[in-house]
């Protein structure tokens, strides 16, 4: 493969730079016009538990809103708990009004789960702020986090698939 590089001519070997260039911006485009639509640091998330079945399934790939407004009982949110990499995708079963505005607590629970998700939260956090919340749920696209969650599962495969994108890239190039 290195000596299929070698061999393009400057031209093409510029063309190939230009167009890899090219992909990689256009995902970033996308990625910060989600960012921008949603007015969320993190647009998009991909269920990877049950526990929100029958409302989304494992590989759903969720749509998020931050917006500045109070968040609803039984509206499904994503949370983030301190200690932990992955978010969580689940219902507010109950919310707890402070004495600000801002000081609002929420429970969340989920839908397939049989009890509330205070055994999640971090040790002596009974219940969510507004701070762990990174966003409600405004849209979603069924099973194509899944492949997501199959590269994630099986790191050999994720590599395989780019080295051979990358062996396909310089196959085409005439």
């Amino acid at each position: 493969m290195i000596s299929e590089l070698c061999s393009l001519n400057r031209r093409q070997l510029v063309l190939q730079i230009l167009g890899l260039g090219l992909v990689i911006t256009s995902a970033l485009v996308i990625w910060r016009s989600l960012v921008y639509l949603t007015n969320s640091e993190s647009p998009m998330v991909v269920v990877l538990s049950g526990s929100m079945e029958p409302a989304f399934f494992r590989g759903d790939i969720l749509f998020l809103n931050h917006s500045k407004r109070s968040i609803s009982v039984g509206e499904v949110i994503v949370f983030n708990i301190e200690g932990r990499k992955i978010p969580i995708v689940h219902r507010v079963i109950s919310s707890y009004s402070g004495k600000t505005l801002n000081n609002t607590n929420y429970l969340t629970k989920g839908d397939n789960n049989f009890g509330d998700d205070t055994v999640l939260y971090a040790a002596g956090q009974p219940t969510l702020s507004t701070d762990n919340i990174v966003g409600g749920v405004a849209a979603f696209i069924p099973c194509i986090g899944r492949i997501t969650i199959i590269m994630n599962d099986f790191p050999i495969l994720k590599y395989s698939v780019i080295g051979i994108l990358c062996f396909l890239v310089v196959l085409s190039r005439d």
